[in-house]
């Protein structure tokens, strides 16, 4: 595999896109305005208590208090608010913890009256951005992600990944973190940390340090509610978290956002700093060289066209409750001497698209998936599981449940951000409907009713003919090779294309020799 960063940088937001030999698999966006993201840490305000949610609401700022319940205060929350208190007043001058007298875990069944009282100061950590009309989601539990660490304040426990499956590994790293972690804090090892040697550890392990001093200083001088340390830019986070050597290029269209890309670099892969790019041409957006803004459209639609397919598609709708994605074979079955291996084909497919897509649109909630119905026990058994591996790349929770009895797949999974949503349909130039689909969508489905109508026996398709709205025409005769070259020197036919001032915008019709329709798309 080979995965690309690229970074657009307008005015007010940075988009970012992550490509795996050139297809979009992650997409994300920041607004410099949105003010809050997962990972940052305030000092906020306790406002209402609430003992029947055995939570309270904390003021951090934003316009609707945040929502902190007892069982995200951690065990540690009576020592995280002592030394808030005396760092504040003054009578405790270092960011260390030696010297540090811990208080007694709360108990895990407690109750939130017995910790906080109105008016209180609480360090927290936002573990779940405002999503439509609720406030932040947040956590007392802090904890500073790096490289390969996660510094966790006020405990001593050193912990590591489940991924890392080798004892002698497992029991090498945890050695050499006991040996490196100051006293009163706590680490969590990653799995990226496997085969890292002492030296990288200890750089790592610096680095989360002085961020927690950072943290010190702040609470020296700030009063609730206050930014305390910001969560790094989602950039940042993105190398932070998946970096590897995988990645063979960064692109930004920046030069200063390009200069954070190389400090960053310098810390966690100081090798690596010459894979950041300027892209620097006036002329094409680096998102259009890039094809991203192509697959934005393509990927973000309601119905959504499953590559490698020959026709399959998705249909994904959204309701308050959940969403609901339907796999579509289109005409891939229509000829097939085996529809049951035709439907396992298609699905196996579909499953690859779905994961996907729960990765781009960062769905969260419950999510309902009706595959094609298959009969063969074993097909069924082998989908789950192919699902099942391709949801394994997403690193958000997640949860999926075996078919039920009417061939229904639901999958939980959490999502921590709003999710991404984009309008893939433009003005209708022919005024006769609000929207229509975006063109580069409607040339797709073109093409790809072409491939299924070339997969047919049945019919004799020398001197195919297709009929388009005139602009639809003019584009796919444009350029030199046009797309109607394309198609000869791919599939060998040339496909003799009809202008229709008749037509729709977006209609279109394939007829055979004889005039007979062989599709017609009447939108």
């Amino acid at each position: 595999m080979s995965k690309e960063l690229v970074i657009s940088a307008l005015a007010d937001q940075v988009r970012i896109a992550v490509l795996d030999e050139g297809r979009l698999m992650e997409f994300h966006q920041d607004t410099a305005n949105d003010g809050f993201a997962v990972g940052d840490i305030y000092l906020g305000k306790i406002k209402k208590l609430a003992p029947s949610l055995n939570a309270t609401f904390v003021d951090i700022g934003y316009s609707k208090d945040a929502f902190l319940h007892y069982h995200d205060l951690g065990p540690q929350i009576r020592s995280s608010n002592a030394y808030n208190k005396i760092v504040a007043n003054g009578t405790y001058k270092t960011e260390k913890l030696k010297n540090f007298r811990m208080e007694e875990p709360i108990d895990k069944d407690g109750q939130i009256t017995e910790i906080f009282a109105p008016g209180d100061s609480v360090l927290v950590q936002i573990t779940k951005e405002p999503i439509h009309t609720k406030g932040p989601r947040i956590t007392s539990e802090i904890s500073i992600a790096g490289r390969y660490l996660v510094l966790v304040p006020f405990s001593e426990r050193v912990s590591i990944s489940q991924k890392i499956k080798q004892k002698p590994e497992r029991d090498r790293l945890i050695k050499i973190l006991e040996g490196l972690t100051p006293e009163g804090f706590g680490v969590i090892i990653r799995t990226v940390a496997e085969e890292k040697n002492a030296e990288e550890l200890q750089a790592d392990l610096a680095y989360l340090l002085n961020k927690w001093s950072q943290i010190f200083k702040n609470l020296q001088k700030k009063k609730a509610p206050a930014k305390i340390l910001s969560e790094m830019d989602r950039a940042s986070s993105i190398l932070r978290d998946n970096f590897n050597d995988d990645f063979i290029k960064i692109s930004v269209d920046d030069d200063e956002l390009a200069d954070e890309m190389r400090e960053y670099l310098e810390v966690i892969a100081p090798d690596k700093i010459n894979l950041v790019k300027e892209y620097d041409d006036p002329f094409v957006p680096i998102f259009e060289k890039f094809n991203v803004e192509r697959q934005i459209k393509q990927a973000f639609g309601k119905t959504v066209t499953i590559p490698q397919s020959k026709g399959a598609y998705l249909v994904i709708e959204h309701t308050e409750a959940l969403h609901v994605i339907d796999v579509n074979s289109g005409n891939i079955s229509r000829n097939s001497k085996n529809q049951e291996d035709s439907a396992f084909a298609v699905n196996k497919i579909a499953a690859s698209e779905i994961a996907r897509q729960l990765r781009l649109r960062d769905m969260g909630g419950i999510v309902v998936v009706d595959f094609i119905d298959m009969t063969d026990v074993e097909h069924k058994k082998e989908l789950f599981e192919h699902l099942r591996a391709e949801m394994a790349k997403d690193k958000a929770k997640h949860k999926i449940l075996p078919p039920s009895k009417f061939g229904l797949i639901q999958i939980t999974r959490q999502r921590v951000r709003p999710e991404v949503n984009f309008v893939t349909t433009e003005e209708n130039p022919n005024q006769e409907s609000n929207e229509v689909e975006a063109p580069i969508v409607t040339i797709d489905k073109i093409e790809q009713v072409l491939l299924n109508i070339l997969d047919r026996k049945d019919k004799d398709l020398r001197k195919m003919s297709l009929h388009v709205h005139p602009f639809v025409a003019a584009y796919l005769k444009h350029g030199l090779p046009s797309i109607q070259m394309k198609w000869f020197f791919k599939h060998k036919k040339w496909i003799k294309i009809v202008p229709r001032d008749a037509y729709k915008y977006l209609q279109f019709n394939f007829l055979d020799k004889d005039h007979n329709t062989l599709y017609n798309e009447s939108n």
